[in-house]
């Protein structure tokens, strides 16, 4: 089974354009650094610009945040990307002759709602800006590791 990685690039696409403000960034340039195709960088950007988290302009290679990184949450980027998906998914194809596949399915629910509540509320917590200095520690440690 396939998972979303829609939300980590949204990020790095995110961090991408704001550690590089002077440069020409095209979805080609961008793409390069995500290790992906340039289509689906602009899919990404149109996301976040829909939900006017980014704005660019058609021709013009300069892309840039609507907003401060310390004002962009974790949850702002998740809800422009995958939109209302939950993180966890019930399996609705369990046999429906079976008490255990059909009951097990609907205890799972609940928790997996509990989940959903608490990841959402620790990813308000968490914004883009925090994620860059993060980075910058990570940079900072290869660093001193280096020596």
């Amino acid at each position: 089974m396939k998972y979303s990685t829609k939300v980590s690039d949204a990020v790095h696409i995110m961090a991408f354009i704001v550690l590089n403000p002077a440069d020409s960034l095209s979805s080609s340039r961008i793409a390069e650094s995500v290790k992906t195709n340039p289509g689906y960088v602009r899919q990404i950007m149109s996301s976040l610009r829909n939900n006017k988290l980014l704005t660019s302009v058609k021709g013009h290679p300069k892309p840039s945040l609507t907003k401060s990184p310390s004002e962009i949450t974790l949850l702002d980027i998740y809800r422009a990307v995958e939109g209302e998906k939950p993180l966890l998914h019930l399996d609705t194809h369990t046999n429906p002759e079976c008490g255990v596949g059909v009951h097990i399915q609907l205890a799972l629910r609940d928790y997996f709602d509990q989940v959903q509540e608490q990841a959402e509320q620790e990813m308000k917590q968490i914004t883009l800006q925090n994620i860059l200095d993060r980075y910058q520690e990570k940079i900072a440690e290869l660093k001193k590791e280096r020596l």
